[in-house]
């Protein structure tokens, strides 16, 4: 027996292939979609631990300005202090200066040689004075130039030839002479006075 299909086979396979391409389109675009969602979960995650790191660098960047702040502030302290300390220094140092010039110009005037007159101005000591010789001045100038630790480059002004009445009332021939020295900051007091206490370091 012969079977015959009378029915339009060719539209009901048209038919077919139009629902399996929109069946195919539909199930791409649910594909696509998923891969753009699954793309979008990423990159938020990523993006999300990304801000987080950059929050993080931004606390510890601020937290470590302000560590720099205080360690600005407690280098200005510092240096604040230490000019405070120096110039304590120097006041304890210039309060105790006139006693070690005089003391200084009593050791280096060598004998024949009197001291009239004494005046500081800052670092510069003027001194006037007579002496029985030219070589006496030469000598006070050699040993201030030489072997003073507070005294330093001596400079004779002024030397002339004078007749003094001594107390005597006798005429005698001096000289005159004036000089100017630079007073400077020796350690030989500093020395002088920690010598008693190393002495007693080793003593104890």
């Amino acid at each position: 027996m012969i079977l015959i299909n009378l029915l339009p086979h060719r539209e009901e396979k048209r038919r077919q292939r139009k629902r399996a391409f929109f069946v195919g389109l539909v199930a791409s675009a649910i594909v696509g979609l998923a891969v753009v969602l699954v793309w979008f979960t990423v990159l938020s995650q990523m993006t999300a631990a990304q801000q987080a790191r950059n929050d993080f660098l931004k606390t510890e960047i601020a937290r470590l300005e302000n560590q720099i702040k205080d360690i600005a502030t407690l280098r200005g302290e510092i240096d604040a202090l230490k000019a405070r300390q120096k110039a304590v220094e120097d006041l304890q140092t210039d309060r105790n200066t006139p006693v070690y010039l005089l003391d200084e110009l009593v050791k280096q005037a060598p004998e024949g040689v009197y001291l009239t007159a004494i005046r500081q101005s800052g670092q510069l000591i003027s001194v006037n004075g007579v002496a029985q010789t030219n070589e006496r001045v030469s000598e006070f100038l050699r040993n201030t130039s030489y072997n003073s630790d507070w005294l330093e480059r001596p400079e004779l002004v002024e030397i002339k030839a004078a007749n003094l009445t001594t107390a005597g009332r006798e005429q005698r021939r001096l000289f005159e002479f004036s000089m100017r020295l630079t007073l400077k900051r020796a350690p030989a007091p500093a020395s002088a006075a920690s010598a008693p206490a190393a002495a007693a370091k080793k003593a104890s």
